[in-house]
């Protein structure tokens, strides 16, 4: 908004930027992201460098925030509420009803998401987070039109390529076949969840001659990912619960990627596809991977110890331990492992995965976070290191498109954070 001369009358109903500030229980920076994200005015101050700002305005706004429990810090991301945001302490906050994550657990729309994973199925789960109504035995199904231009665009691929990329290849080919992907509408963006996520499944190739394109998405899944063609029900039940455990958690950097796009107004399948292009880094959707490799060292080895101090000699962290959101115990990690217990072959990856919790804590006391427990599941079912990636996106999925909708109700374009300019003040000389 563009900065307006104050007129004599109304200069006595002013604040300055630091009375705003602490008014509204921000940083001065914070006021000025108010103002880009048009949540108040301001007027330039004359003769000098700064703003001044409605009193009213600033009263109203601090009033709303109370009122939503956004604070002078900004609401967690995973707080309850109506919907908004808030830029402070130079973190993104934005008010969502999908997810809480606190005091070592999780919920999706206010219900525990371990026991939700745990007693529903993943299509189950998605269809709670993206309209809190349980809809038993919901199943997916992918238009043959949307599969058959998703398999060609992957299997155009070179072999080498990483899951991220053949699912962000599907995705763009499913759009592509979709004439009506720009329908906002709330049931045209299930409509889309709904195929789209089968259709990612279909698109990837098989481990074996055997395909299969029907039943539980968990039971499609597992075809793509193990050469072992018979699984028992307890593997695909340990396989269907990381599914539903992982479509959602809060604001983690590719379903905020997510949101950006839909506050651009970007289709379902663009926003998904900029989700996948951010979970290829090996701090988030990739870091299965580094702990599968990790848990195969052990495995052959015989022992945590050599492995680990390996990593810390190279000056990597250790993948598979800690997370930032759980001083205690991960709650996905001990939901995977109580039902990683229940397979006989699982067996030596899980005291494998204990002996890498146990002789880390000899130096730092971390517990096992979800990519352990899911490099024991991919580990122990003959599945590739990028197992868990592909399990991880395909879950994540269903939690994007939930946040896209969401965020296809707000302002347009609120996603937009102001920089705060470090370089050289202008005017500069031309370069030479």
């Amino acid at each position: 908004m563009r900065d307006q001369e104050p007129s004599p009358m109304d200069a006595e109903r002013r604040l300055s930027t630091r009375e705003a500030a602490e008014l509204l229980g921000v940083k001065p920076e914070t006021v000025y992201a108010y103002v880009s994200r048009g949540q108040l005015s301001s007027r330039r101050v004359s003769g000098g460098r700064g703003s001044t700002f409605d009193a009213g305005e600033v009263e109203a706004l601090a009033r709303r925030n109370r009122r939503d429990g956004s604070g002078g810090s900004g609401s967690s991301a995973s707080g309850s509420g109506g919907s908004g945001s808030d830029s402070s302490g130079g973190e993104l906050s934005v008010r969502t009803r999908l997810t809480l994550i606190e005091n070592d657990r999780y919920f999706f729309r206010g219900v525990d998401a371990v026991d939700l994973a745990t007693r529903h199925t993943y299509e189950e789960v998605a269809e709670w987070l993206w309209t809190g109504r349980m809809l038993p035995g919901s199943t997916f199904t992918a238009p043959a039109g949307f599969v058959a231009v998703a398999r060609r665009a992957v299997e155009a691929l070179p072999e080498h390529v990483a899951p991220a990329d053949l699912l962000r290849v599907a995705t763009v080919a499913a759009a592509t076949a979709d004439p009506l992907r720009f329908d906002l509408s709330e049931d045209a963006v299930l409509g889309t969840a709904r195929t789209l996520i089968p259709t990612l499944v279909a698109a990837l190739p098989p481990k074996g001659h055997v395909r299969r394109d029907e039943g539980p998405m968990a039971h499609r899944l597992w075809t793509r990912l193990s050469m072992r063609m018979d699984p028992d029900e307890a593997s695909l039940r340990a396989l269907d619960a990381a599914l539903a455990l992982l479509v959602d958690h809060d604001l983690a950097a590719s379903t905020l990627a997510v949101r950006v796009a839909a506050s651009a107004r970007a289709h379902p399948y663009a926003a998904v596809s900029a989700g996948l292009g951010v979970i290829e880094g090996p701090l988030h959707g990739a870091a299965s991977g580094l702990a599968h490799r990790l848990l195969q060292d052990v495995l052959e080895q015989g022992d945590a110890a050599p492995v680990i101090a390996d990593e810390l000699r190279a000056g990597r962290r250790v993948p598979g331990l800690g997370h930032r959101l759980y001083p205690g115990e991960d709650p996905r990690a001990r939901a995977l492992f109580a039902l990683l217990e229940r397979i006989p072959r699982a067996e030596p990856a899980l005291l494998a995965a204990r002996d890498i919790v146990e002789t880390t804590a000899r130096h730092v006391p971390l517990h096992a976070n979800v990519d352990l427990a899911l490099a024991v599941l991919t580990v122990s079912s003959g599945m590739s290191p990028t197992a868990g990636e592909t399990i991880f996106a395909v879950a994540r999925t269903a939690g994007w498109i939930a946040h896209a909708l969401e965020e296809y109700g707000e302002r347009p374009l609120r996603m937009r954070p102001s920089g705060l300019y470090a370089g050289p003040r202008p005017p500069q000389p031309l370069p030479e």
